[in-house]
């Protein structure tokens, strides 16, 4: 399984996520990560909540960053995301877990709180391993 800091150096070069969301990888586990997003006014949209592409973003990162931490190449198939209540504050939060895993198949749950820990919005991220570990 990959470390924090080997999970980050292998996002270094997804400068969408990293640099222009500024989202940051804050922990790596076997089969889950956590993310943040700092909102600032580029995450906004016109009422001043954030933006749900923004919001989007920082569940498909925390998905990657899960689902790539043992080392199998994986990428998302399909998601679906649900926003429960507007994303306000300074920062939100994203923890993807694992629920399922298959040779190739696996399925992530992620969660975004704001700072005050309340529920923003989930979403569900079905993978595809594409390289094995090892192989």
């Amino acid at each position: 399984m990959r470390t924090l800091e080997e999970s980050r150096a292998f996002f270094h070069g997804d400068r969408f996520a990293l640099e222009a969301c500024g989202i940051a990888i804050d922990e790596v586990g076997d089969g889950e990560a956590k993310c943040s997003m700092p909102l600032t006014p580029l995450h906004l949209n016109a009422t001043g909540e954030a933006q749900g592409g923004a919001v989007y973003t920082l569940c498909d990162t925390a998905f990657a960053v899960a689902a790539n931490a043992g080392g199998a190449l994986t990428v998302s198939l399909g998601a679906n995301i649900t926003y429960l209540r507007p994303g306000t504050g300074g920062r939100l939060f994203a923890v993807a877990r694992r629920l399922s895993e298959g040779r190739t198949p696996c399925l992530y749950r992620i969660e975004v709180t704001d700072e005050k820990d309340a529920l923003v919005a989930f979403a569900t991220v079905n993978g595809f391993r594409r390289a094995a570990p090892g192989a």
